[in-house]
């Protein structure tokens, strides 16, 4: 019968370089965990598995090393940067006659301010057009978008409404957007464990 043979590495004070690379670990890993940007974070986190699959392969692990590398770096940060892009938008639904034209500046205002708000949250502000307030209502309920903005039938000092049904987007807005253009409010929409 053979036996397989195990492989002792031994780290001796010349190798104090591996010391270096260990610690390099904890240290992306912490880094990760406080990073406010997304993307940051995910670059931060391609570090942390080429660092991790260094530490394998100096240790002689070179199977270990290669999963990590294509696995825990190469193909997680890609599905982590797909998940990322789709997730972080706020999709504003707007009526395909109030559409920002070179005419309508105040709603070319709105959105302006709404898209200085947004990025500044690393979110992507995705305008939706639908054709009649209808569909615009239809759409908020089903959650196809998070908010609406549209014309008030009856201006006061506002000119446009907007609804959102996100409660987190709802409080950003709140405390940041200082638009008199625009007056917010906020839908809560139930969820099914509420409708059963």
């Amino acid at each position: 019968m053979c036996w397989p043979t195990v492989r002792v590495v031994e780290v001796t004070v010349n190798d104090s370089y591996l010391y270096a690379i260990i610690l390099l670990m904890p240290l992306t890993a912490f880094m990760v965990i406080f990073q406010a940007n997304p993307y940051h974070a995910l670059v931060i986190r391609g570090i942390l598995g080429a660092v991790s699959a260094l530490v394998y392969a100096v240790l002689g692990a070179a199977d270990v090393a290669l999963t990590e590398a294509l696995v825990g770096t190469m193909l997680a940060i890609t599905l982590y940067a797909i998940a990322v892009r789709s997730s972080l938008v706020l999709r504003l639904g707007i009526l395909r006659e109030d559409e920002p034209e070179a005419e309508n500046l105040d709603l070319k205002r709105l959105i302006a301010d709404l898209h200085s708000i947004t990025s500044k949250k690393h979110l992507r502000l995705e305008l939706v057009p639908y054709e009649d307030r209808h569909a615009l209502q239809q759409a908020l309920w089903k959650k196809e978008i998070h908010a609406t903005c549209s014309r008030l039938c009856q201006p006061e000092e506002a000119r446009y409404e907007t609804t959102i049904r996100v409660e987190y987007l709802y409080e950003i807005l709140k405390t940041e957007l200082s638009s008199p253009i625009t007056s917010l409010s906020y839908l809560n929409l139930p969820t099914l464990e509420e409708k059963h």
